[in-house]
């Protein structure tokens, strides 16, 4: 399958990935043939960019550390856990520690695949999927920095709740109506969690330079989970910013500007570790080599997530004749010089 851009796709055009709704059921489901009214639907609740099956990229997978049945159940309980606040009832502790359970299952079952975020963002969905890449991220680094399985847990189910805040109330920024803290009232009166989890949601903010909010907390006084959840919360937030003026950034690029706030907004150590398990250049992304050729990423290399395999299709006229895949990590002097959009 290819990632393209949702004003290209035209009716007839199978969809290469199942996309989710707000609630976690399932919206569009792999292999449906697209519609015109299936297209407009999508551009209409905020989608920009999705897969489709093309016959020549058929083969290429995009390695997912989270099942689609973990991602439903994770969508599904945040969706009921929103459900509950606005209400303003107690959410179920039990069902999140179960939910956080088949997460980290995941995880631990796929550590060696690198993070790419894949799943389809509509404007229903948007805070719940975020909410679900933090505490998968999160989870992973944590497990690559040597965290044991009790703190992976706790990292957990604080990055899957530290915008826990913003839920049920309008956002506010000031003192302690930001959701830093709202999140932090709520959390630290759960008999059932440790308050490192409070400290999540209250520390995700912060930054190692002072800079951060809601306190101008510094260095080691921010916990280990709350900047592990930081670069996580960061990362999701570049590729898919909330607010519709800000600029969506590729994988490369948000890593760019990660690597820009390190030691100052971001931990560097913490940075270091994201970088090892991130997807700098995903499968099924267009690329230009230095070569002026181009071709779809189609493979990955554990340790060098700048050095993916590159399949580039050899053409007579519009006609596909055959391909040929590159190894970056066997050219050393090629590299990727744009992605395409």
């Amino acid at each position: 399958m290819k990632l393209v851009d949702i004003e290209t796709v035209e009716p007839g055009q199978i969809l290469g990935k199942t996309i989710f709704s707000s609630n976690g059921t399932v919206l569009l489901s792999t292999g449906v043939q697209l519609t015109v009214y299936m297209i407009s639907t999508l551009r209409r609740i905020g989608v920009t960019t999705i897969y489709i099956d093309n016959p020549m990229y058929r083969d290429i997978s995009v390695d997912e550390l989270l099942s689609d049945d973990t991602k439903q159940a994770v969508i599904h309980q945040m969706s009921e856990m929103f459900e509950s606040l606005k209400s303003g009832k107690e959410f179920s502790s039990k069902a999140v520690g179960k939910t956080v359970d088949d997460l980290l299952d995941d995880v631990l079952k796929n550590q060696n695949i690198l993070i790419h975020l894949s799943d389809i963002r509509t404007a229903d969905n948007a805070m719940f999927l975020h909410a679900m890449n933090v505490c998968m991220m999160s989870s992973l680094l944590g497990l690559n920095m040597g965290l044991n399985m009790i703190q992976l847990k706790e990292l957990a189910i604080g990055a899957l709740l530290h915008d826990i805040g913003k839920l049920g109330a309008p956002e506010v920024q000031e003192g302690r109506m930001h959701h830093a803290w709202r999140g932090f009232d709520l959390l630290k009166n759960k008999r059932e969690y440790s308050l490192l989890i409070a400290h999540v949601a209250f520390q995700h903010h912060e930054a190692v330079d002072g800079s951060g909010v809601p306190r101008g907390l510094t260095g080691e006084d921010i916990h280990i989970y709350a900047k592990i959840a930081s670069v996580a919360n960061a990362y999701d937030n570049l590729i898919f910013p909330a607010d519709k003026e800000e600029t969506k950034l590729l994988p490369h690029e948000a890593c760019e500007q990660l690597n820009a706030m390190s030691g100052t907004k971001l931990d560097h150590e913490v940075l270091v570790h994201f970088m090892r398990i991130i997807s700098i250049y995903p499968n099924g992304i267009s690329v230009k080599l230095s070569n002026r050729k181009t071709g779809v990423v189609v493979g990955q290399h554990r340790g060098l997530p700048g050095r993916p395999i590159v399949r580039v299709i050899d053409k007579e006229g519009d006609e596909a004749v055959g391909y040929d895949e590159i190894d970056l990590a066997q050219h050393p002097t090629l590299f990727i010089e744009s992605v395409l959009a």
